[in-house]
């Protein structure tokens, strides 16, 4: 399909800006630009560019592993939502294993651009939204989200984009939510943990608005 490249008219809202944060960037050491693989799927061993100058911290391959095998029972099929989007490699991701749609929001205009690219490379049902999280949450329809990506830059605190989340989701809805190891995963405004994990320098969990607490 066609990539699209939505801004402040669109009716899901505008984007949000993703995969920052670390002090390790997704550069290679000489500072030409870098790239994330696809891990598994359709599109598994296709690698995703990081442009030039791009300060991102791509979720890690062995993570996203651990997470899709967290998942593989809920992807098929699923609406995905990649809030901070960057490389756009969870969306991707969810798609080469078999969802069915997935937004990626991301309010970079150099990295939406390259999302753009990546969509018409790939082919993927994918739409590019350039704009901030908040205002894209603010603005998205109810219930419209199976799975919902959360991996903002580490300053932005979690607990107001869940709370916020909650009226996109499904029911039954699951959130990947990843942070550094200190200060770790929050306790989330409603709902718990499904799932916890660890990796090098941060902690990944998967967060339910119907889970206990």
């Amino acid at each position: 399909m066609p990539a699209k490249l939505y801004g402040a008219s669109c009716t899901m809202g505008e984007q949000a800006s993703g995969e920052r944060g670390s002090a390790v960037s997704a550069r290679r050491k000489n500072g030409r630009p870098g790239s994330v693989r696809i891990v598994g799927g359709t599109w598994r061993g296709r690698r995703i560019p990081i442009a030039a100058g791009a300060d991102l911290r791509p979720t890690p391959d062995r993570v996203r592993e651990t997470v899709f095998n967290w998942l593989r029972d809920r992807v098929a099929g699923a609406r995905c939502l990649d809030l901070f989007a960057g490389t756009g490699v969870l969306g991707l991701e969810a798609l080469s294993r078999g969802a069915a749609e997935a937004w990626l929001v991301e309010r970079d205009p150099a990295l939406a651009d390259g999302l753009v690219a990546m969509v018409a490379r790939l082919a993927a049902n994918a739409h590019v939204v350039r704009d901030d999280a908040r205002r894209f949450l603010a603005r998205a329809p109810a219930a419209a989200f199976d799975l919902v990506f959360v991996d903002p830059p580490y300053r932005e605190p979690v607990e107001p984009l869940l709370d916020a989340l909650g009226p996109a989701l499904r029911p039954g809805a699951l959130v990947y939510v990843e942070r550094p190891l200190e200060p770790g995963l929050p306790v989330p405004p409603g709902g718990g943990w499904l799932k916890r994990g660890r990796a090098g320098h941060v902690e990944f969990g998967l967060w339910s608005l119907a889970a206990a607490s």
